[in-house]
């Protein structure tokens, strides 16, 4: 574990010197969150955490604490921040559908239609109010289907409608097409208008999204581990297509299905990812769900890799994204969009746990403490899905196969035991027995 000494990060004001913690074996941290990331951090053994101006070796900001001091701070070598400068090029909706149709372009480009066609899972989308006549053409062609409508930096379903004609955002295009006097007194926001999926998976009648994390430790390498355990969010009231303005019906997101009238704060609206793919198994069995699965991992390795070039990749940087992934009733998965912020605030106990131990192997996989080798595969829930390339499962059995039997290294919803696995890795903390 590194020592409580004067390296860090340093304000531009802050030269002092911390000799009374000189020796002692310690990780500083700063946390600008209230919520699961605070008590994790505070539980962890040998981190203190650091107030105001004070030195720090690890930080967990939020965005905005990023915007106005990352460009302006020096770290030394071991620091590590919990964003990278310009995560918004995947977390902002404009943006990440600007990189992956610039991905796919080149791909077809580069390798053919073939390749370029396993990027077709994010919906058809436009950036308004720049791509506003593309959008109108489209529009036109197919008639009477539904679009919806997303403010591009906004979160928790916020701003969000469904419409079917172009009426129903005129005035939101009169707000676009002011004059550059008028934009500068009040900057007119910038939307996406995306096809609406009019035929999501239902359970119970009710549309559904999963909430799955992906955390990136690096993008030149590309290094990426895939989180076992995540949930499926629900919607509280059955869906239908007659209503398009119940937003309890259309919009997944927790922060909306929590004001529900018939909310139950004991039941939430979440399954667990266990539960959900053991029920979609025992449903369409085993090898469609697997096939299911393998599209999801496509979809997280393709959407890293378009964003890859363009990501300032900083060493002192890593991401915990949370991806919102929605099925159809032909169970293809379809991107909804990349969260640089994933709520880390808990809806049940279930969640609080589950949550918990995320942040925690967030936090071993970092590892501040320099207790991993760099070479595992596999970090209490987290498995190591790509490393400069795709990672395989250390069980395959090569035989006379060829690479025809390689399994990706990735359990979504599966078992995560992963106690038992931080055991078996992790030396105790200095000072700590073993479980």
């Amino acid at each position: 574990m590194s020592k409580c000494k004067t390296s860090g990060f340093k304000g531009t004001n802050d030269y002092g010197k911390s000799e009374e913690r000189e020796g002692r074996s310690c990780v500083r941290y700063k946390c600008g969150l209230l919520n699961t990331i605070q008590v994790v951090l505070r539980q962890r053994p040998g981190w203190v955490e650091v107030k105001d101006e004070g030195e720090w070796d690890f930080n967990w900001c939020d965005v905005g604490w990023l915007r106005e001091n990352f460009d302006h701070s020096y770290m030394e070598e071991h620091v590590r921040i919990n964003h990278f400068r310009n995560h918004y090029e995947l977390t902002r909706k404009n943006l990440m559908v600007k990189n992956l149709k610039r991905y796919r372009k080149n791909l077809e480009r580069d390798v053919g239609c073939m390749e370029a066609s396993k990027c077709e899972f994010f919906p058809c989308t436009f950036a308004l109010p720049s791509e506003y006549h593309l959008f109108v053409e489209e529009f036109k062609r197919s008639p009477g289907s539904t679009w919806i409508m997303k403010p591009v930096a906004k979160s928790q379903g916020k701003g969000i409608f469904l419409f079917r004609k172009l009426k129903d955002i005129m005035d939101w295009k009169k707000d676009g097409t002011r004059s550059e006097e008028q934009k500068d007194a009040a900057q007119v926001e910038s939307y996406v208008a995306q096809r609406y999926i009019e035929n999501p998976y239902l359970i119970n009648g009710r549309k559904f999204d999963l909430r799955v994390y992906v955390l990136v430790t690096s993008y030149v390498p590309l290094k990426a581990w895939l989180y076992r355990d995540g949930f499926g969010r629900f919607s509280s009231t059955r869906f239908s297509l007659s209503s398009i303005d119940d937003k309890y019906m259309h919009l997944t997101n927790v922060a909306v299905q929590k004001t529900a009238p018939d909310y139950d704060p004991e039941k939430g609206c979440k399954w667990q990812l266990q539960q959900l793919r053991r029920y979609l198994t025992a449903k369409h069995g085993r090898e469609t769900i697997e096939t299911l699965f393998k599209e999801i991992d496509n979809i997280f390795v393709r959407s890293l890799q378009s964003v890859q070039k363009v990501i300032i990749n900083d060493k002192h940087c890593f991401e915990l994204y949370g991806y919102d992934i929605l099925l159809d009733q032909n169970l293809k998965p379809w991107l909804i969009e990349v969260n640089a912020s994933p709520s880390h605030t808990p809806s049940s106990q279930e969640d609080y746990e589950m949550k918990c131990s995320l942040l925690e192997d967030t936090l071993n996989v970092v590892d501040m403490e320099g207790r991993l080798t760099g070479k595992e595969k596999r970090v209490g829930g987290y498995d190591l899905m790509w490393n400069d390339g795709p990672v395989y499962r250390e069980d395959v059995n090569l035989g006379t196969f060829g690479s025809a039997c390689f399994s990706a290294n990735t359990h979504l919803g599966c078992v995560n035991d992963r106690e038992k696995q931080l055991r078996r890795l992790l030396k105790p903390f200095p000072g700590q027995k073993r479980m």
